[in-house]
């Protein structure tokens, strides 16, 4: 007797989950979310038609300590969609800290992070993830997004003005802006780098300071979907202060040697 055609139906989803969990994907995409419950569907929904264009990947939303539905909205949407992980932090420790969680429970080579609010279009995944995958690209270990036609307040953009000005100036890492969320990077790399609260704003000078190219990509901006900024511009430049002399004192201090076996060709060593 022939199953129902429900029951095929409910057989090939379950095919479905099993082979998407088993397998690990080449992408992850690393979302830190606190209190973005009304941009949680929107945001999925876009990555999800992004996806079109990407390797295999899956998405791992970061709950960091929200006190609003982010958390049930989050179960909702995993519950329907196996790509969909999510991690929950249970007070928050901000957004360098929500990435770093992803990064370390990522199942991809490669990982791509955006913010949770909307402002990053998921439609820039694909070309910000191009690079890492284009023959001769091993070298590269970032690809960082530089917002063009910024949608933030007038004081916001004088403000972020002014810090990459003067960090670029210190650090010289040859980026305009650091502050946008769209970026990829190779896992194994991201996570050998010195962690830190506020890391994220750093990661192009962090890469540079071991030895790997950075690609730089411009992607556009678009207002915040829904809710309230978690930063001001005054908790970031006082933060911000004390970033830059640490990471301007890590560069300093950076390993200057690579140790080599006597008599052994460096493309021996890595095949």
């Amino acid at each position: 007797m022939p199953c129902p055609p429900c029951y095929r139906q409910a057989r090939k989803k379950r095919q479905r989950i099993d082979r998407v969990t088993r397998e690990a994907p080449i992408l992850s995409i690393v979302i830190p979310m606190r209190n973005e419950a009304e941009n949680v569907e929107s945001l999925l929904a876009e990555i999800a038609e992004a996806g079109e264009r990407l390797p295999d990947y899956e998405v791992i939303a970061v709950d960091d300590g929200s006190d609003d539905a982010t958390a049930e909205v989050l179960a909702r949407c995993a519950a329907a969609d196996p790509r969909l992980r999510v991690l929950r932090h249970p007070r928050s420790a901000g957004q360098s800290a929500a990435v770093h969680s992803g990064v370390l429970a990522a199942r991809g080579t490669i990982c791509a992070t955006l913010d949770g609010d909307g402002q990053n279009p998921p439609a820039e995944l694909p070309g910000l993830v191009a690079p890492l995958l284009a023959p001769g690209s091993d070298r590269i270990g970032l690809v960082a997004g530089q917002r063009v036609g910024r949608q933030d307040t007038l004081s916001r953009r004088l403000a972020s003005r002014l810090a990459n000005g003067l960090r670029s100036r210190i650090l010289k890492d040859g980026t305009r802006d650091t502050g946008c969320g769209l970026k990829a990077f190779r896992r194994d790399a991201f996570l050998r780098l010195p962690y830190f609260d506020h890391m994220h704003r750093y990661l192009p000078a962090l890469f540079r300071r071991d030895g790997w190219d950075v690609a730089l990509v411009d992607v556009s901006h678009r207002p915040r979907g829904a809710g309230r900024s978690h930063y001001t511009n005054l908790n970031r430049a006082l933060v911000g202060i004390h970033d830059l002399i640490g990471v301007a004192w890590l560069i300093r201090r950076r390993k200057k040697a690579e140790a080599a076996e006597p008599g052994r060709a460096k493309d021996d060593r890595d095949g």
